[in-house]
């Protein structure tokens, strides 16, 4: 199943008086390049997360943001620290006999005192945690990998028709050349007739650089190794996964062999045809980078 780099996903899931709710969104990248935005006493997750995410892509930047609520009554405890507490008022007073200043300590004034008055959340249970957490990042990156085969068989459908377009201009190329050789041949006796007159020139001496020529200008090896990539490229979009590289790879032979037709033409209509296969090869691989 080929996949694109893009897509999305998102889900919501409740457990008893937890919610949690995922979304990731992903776009092009060399490499794997994940970044977790998630609340802090979730953050002991992220390596499990990370492992978890390496079952569902293998390419790309991928953005996950993880929210999570709970609204049960129990979730923290107050605590009230009286020796301290003790201290402030110790002190406090000592401060006012000091400096001679009216002593209007409050209890408002001491419950403002840092750590008097402290909220302690209640003990989580990871294993539920994680089960939950677990769940709703599956949920979400199924849903993300669905999306993300959508957009690849767009892709694929693409490249195809592209790669189709290729052959066409290919049959063409094969098509025009031996007509190359046999104009050359007539432009050179033509010229030989306007310099030499009457005076003949040995057969063997014009069949011996038309050869020369021809051969200079054989595209044959260009056009079967052409032939041979898309073979390849076809093939290889019905694999699996992780053809990214691997078509980017063969996208690169393609247009070395259209450059090399390019530099042997000696005629406009083939030099049109190789510039139309570089543009074809140049689109490939434009979509081609949008493939894990």
């Amino acid at each position: 199943m080929i996949k694109s780099m893009t897509g999305f996903g998102r889900c919501e899931y409740q457990q008893d008086s937890r919610k949690f709710t995922a979304e990731l969104k992903s776009v092009n990248h060399r490499y794997l390049d994940v970044n977790i935005r998630m609340p802090k006493k979730l953050n002991f997750f992220d390596s499990a997360i990370r492992t978890l995410l390496k079952n569902y892509a293998s390419r790309g930047k991928i953005d996950i943001f993880i929210m999570y609520e709970d609204v049960s009554e129990a979730q923290g405890s107050l605590k009230y620290n009286a020796a301290l507490a003790g201290e402030y008022v110790k002190y406090l007073r000592q401060m006012a006999e000091e400096f001679g200043l009216d002593d209007h300590l409050s209890l408002a004034t001491l419950a403002r005192c840092p750590d008097v008055l402290t909220m302690e959340e209640q003990t989580v249970d990871e294993e539920e945690l994680w089960k939950g957490l677990r769940t709703v990042l599956e949920g979400a990156f199924e849903q993300f990998v669905a999306a993300r085969a959508t957009e690849g068989e767009h892709l694929k459908k693409d490249i195809l028709a592209k790669l189709s377009g290729m052959e066409v201009l290919i049959a063409g190329i094969e098509e025009h050349s031996p007509e190359i050789a046999a104009q050359y041949r007539a432009k050179l006796e033509e010229k030989v007739r306007e310099l030499l007159g009457d005076v003949q020139m040995e057969e063997s001496r014009i069949a011996a650089e038309v050869i020369l020529f021809a051969d200079k200008i054989c595209t044959d090896e260009e056009v079967v190794r052409l032939k041979s990539h898309i073979s390849h490229m076809r093939d290889t979009l019905d694999e699996s996964e992780g053809i990214g590289r691997k078509l980017d790879f063969i996208a690169q032979e393609m247009n070395r062999e259209a450059n090399t037709i390019l530099s042997k033409a000696n005629d406009q209509e083939i030099s049109n045809y190789a510039i139309s296969l570089k543009t074809e090869i140049e689109k490939i691989r434009e979509q081609i980078q949008n493939i894990e």
